[in-house]
């Protein structure tokens, strides 16, 4: 991968897309690859500080990430976003800015497993109705059409998707296939 690429992790809050990305990046970083997280909660605190969850904001949000990201995987770093992304027309524009360096994963777990999940109890509020403009609870999650690789992970483990991930990116030629210990 040494044009460099973005994963670009997409799904409900607490589905598992920062902790299967960060089983990835640890895996890159093992086989040599330069890589950066740009994870949805650091980018929000640190790159897009004082903007609110309107469908609005989020889109400034998630262009500001698809802006870096196409940065570093233009310099030959495997950009990792992990980030909600719930509209698929900005998710669009990221695809079309970096072409095909762009790989869109689709992190899927319900609503019920993702509240299930959730340690913050985030969902718990958003069903009261005390968080407004909640994905997938009181504001909308648009379900990538065609992404690369869709991860299931109320039927596999973090390992096994990140596995399946990491196997797709060596049959797609972009990462050389591990070799045996």
């Amino acid at each position: 991968m040494s044009d460099g690429a973005t994963l670009w992790f997409t799904g409900l809050s607490g589905a598992g897309k920062s902790t299967i990305a960060g089983i990835v990046e640890a895996e890159l970083h093992e086989r040599g690859f330069k890589v950066e997280v740009l994870d949805g909660d650091v980018v929000r605190t640190n790159l897009s500080k004082g903007l609110g969850f309107s469908k609005e904001d989020r889109d400034t949000n998630i262009r500001r990430i698809a802006f870096v990201a196409d940065l570093l995987s233009r310099n030959g770093v495997v950009a990792i976003t992990a980030a909600i992304s719930p509209y698929r027309e900005i998710r669009d524009e990221a695809r079309e800015l970096m072409g095909d360096r762009f790989i869109e994963i689709y992190v899927k777990a319900s609503v019920e497993e993702c509240a299930r999940r959730d340690v913050k109890g985030l969902y718990e509020k958003a069903f009261k109705g005390e968080i407004k403009e909640f994905t997938g609870v009181s504001d909308p999650y648009e379900p990538p059409l065609n992404p690369e690789i869709t991860l299931d992970t109320e039927h596999e483990s973090p390992e096994e998707s990140a596995a399946k991930l990491l196997s797709l990116l060596e049959e797609r030629q972009l990462i050389p296939a591990a070799q045996p210990a």
